[in-house]
């Protein structure tokens, strides 16, 4: 999510993880000042997704929409750090604002580096399983890699064979042809010498 960026509905629901059905109820339930173009659609700046993004924080703490609208609509309500669910009074002074907005951010900040944190645990987790189905996979492409050699050495010999009995095939085919022209060169022989012989006797 990147600062000064106007975002559709879609992409916001991308962000936030809710549908854009239940982004339109939460503008509605939380009183939501969601900004419009001047076609009429709805557009969400890091202000909106933030604040929605701090609702859910909140409704995954277990409080009450009730509960969360007044958070929002009361920056000097705080979450009691000692009791998840419920809430403090803050006195500010005039050096110290807090406003919906600003915890937002500071959310935002921490569900990113809860997330990573969460994330960097679960791969470390599965990082066994993985070198394992790696491993598993790896001696199957082995297998598989045999039976295509074993497949194709065996269709090689098969064609080798083949090739094999048409040289024979042709080898004999040549023989009989030379048979065949050995006899017709003796019957010409034959024939000249007795043709020689007729032509001699007269």
């Amino acid at each position: 999510m990147e600062y000064g960026v106007d975002y559709t509905i879609s992409e916001a629901s991308e962000i936030t993880g809710y549908a854009p059905h239940v982004l339109r109820y939460y503008e509605k339930e939380f009183d939501i000042d969601v900004p419009r173009t001047e076609s009429n659609h709805r557009f969400y700046t890091n202000k909106e997704i933030e604040l929605i993004q701090y609702i859910k924080l909140l409704q995954d703490k277990g409080f009450s929409n009730k509960q969360i609208k007044l958070i929002v609509s009361s920056p000097e309500l705080v979450v009691s750090n000692s009791n998840e669910n419920s809430l403090e009074l803050i006195h500010n002074d005039s050096s110290t604002e807090l406003d919906a907005s600003s915890i937002a951010v500071e959310i935002s900040k921490s569900l990113e580096e809860v997330f990573f944190t969460r994330l960097n645990e679960i791969i470390s987790k599965s990082n066994n399983e993985s070198i394992d189905i790696i491993l598993e996979l790896k001696d199957e492409i082995l297998e598989l890699k045999k039976e295509i050699n074993s497949k194709e050495r065996d269709v090689l010999i098969c064609e080798n064979a083949k090739l094999k009995m048409r040289v024979k095939e042709k080898t004999y085919e040549n023989l009989e042809l030379q048979e065949k022209l050995k006899r017709q060169e003796d019957n010409q022989l034959g024939f000249l010498k007795r043709l020689f012989r007729l032509t001699n006797v007269k």
